[in-house]
């Protein structure tokens, strides 16, 4: 914790922490769009202005060594769209959305790069271009900014909760109510590092559900996120005990799994909407279930 001196009076956020600490302005950006930068106790926005005599505490990530993105073909990877700004992508099972320390497996950003197609140069060197995430056992849709001015407005759109995110979650059990909405913090698991959990205190996490189809032994439902936590659909209904079908790590039932022949959570990215970053017109874009998603199911309904 530390006083903001005199001399940044005034400023914006972003550009008083980027003289004071070093930093480029877009990694102060992202620190405080983290919730990592708080001002006298409160989470401070990129573009909050700094007062003398303020206290700042800054939580900086670990330093870790840069990790080079592979031009590398990708099966299965399919380009919904693209144009000079945006490139939306179909993402299939086992990618990783950018390279990160200790993954070896494809990645998205190495994909499109093997296919000749360029994004933007805005962000860390490893994840240029990245808006937003899926977990590398998620599949589905999700955009990636291909110009600087995309990269800025997609952003904020997903910082500020205009983007609509639409998700399937095949879940255990039957969800009571069959429609809601699951409001509860979610941060680092107290004990497993590798997982999160609904925790007092954690980030605000806003998840709402209806089911579509409910069979004997699950439930087919459809998500809309309001914000966008690591883990959030996994972890807010493992916390209801409907945890999604083959989700091991998240306390799926292992017999119900090995009987559909899913060697990962059923959970699927199916349609994603937002303002396009050149002219504001609507657009959206679904995916349609990937083969071992889609085989589930069908076992389900037969059962039924």
């Amino acid at each position: 914790m530390l006083p903001v001196p005199d001399g940044l009076d005034g400023m914006r956020v972003d550009a008083g922490l980027a003289k004071l600490l070093g930093l480029s302005r877009t990694a102060v950006a992202e620190l405080a769009e983290s919730g990592e930068v708080l001002l006298d106790g409160r989470p401070a926005g990129k573009s909050d202005r700094l007062a003398a005599g303020g206290l700042l505490e800054v939580t900086l990530p670990d330093v870790a060594p840069a990790v080079e993105v592979v031009a590398e073909p990708v099966e299965g990877l399919r380009v919904l769209h693209a144009d000079d700004d945006i490139v939306v992508v179909d993402k299939p099972i086992g990618v990783a959305v950018h390279p990160s320390p200790g993954w070896t497996g494809p990645t998205v950003i190495g994909g499109l790069a093997a296919a000749g197609l360029r994004v933007s140069t805005s962000g860390a060197a490893e994840r240029q271009g990245v808006v937003h995430r899926l977990d590398a056992g998620t599949t589905g849709v999700m955009v990636v900014a291909t110009s600087e001015h995309a990269y800025t407005v997609l952003k904020r759109a997903f910082k500020e909760r205009t983007v609509e995110k639409g998700y399937h979650a095949l879940v255990q059990g039957h969800p009571d109510p069959t429609r809601g909405t699951i409001d509860a913090p979610i941060d680092r698991h107290p004990r497993h590092d590798y997982k999160f959990a609904v925790v007092a205190g954690g980030r605000p996490s806003i998840t709402h559900y209806e089911v579509i189809e409910a069979f004997r032994a699950a439930s087919l439902v459809d998500i809309k996120l309001e914000t966008g936590r690591t883990h959030q659909i996994r972890v807010h209904f493992s916390a209801l005990r409907h945890a999604c079908v083959g989700d091991l790590t998240y306390g799926a039932d292992p017999v119900l799994a090995r009987k559909l022949g899913l060697s990962r959570q059923w959970l699927h990215a199916r349609r994603l909407g937002f303002a396009h970053p050149a002219d504001g017109r609507w657009v959206e874009f679904t995916s349609d279930y990937p083969a071992d998603l889609a085989a589930a199911v069908e076992t389900l309904r037969a059962e039924n």
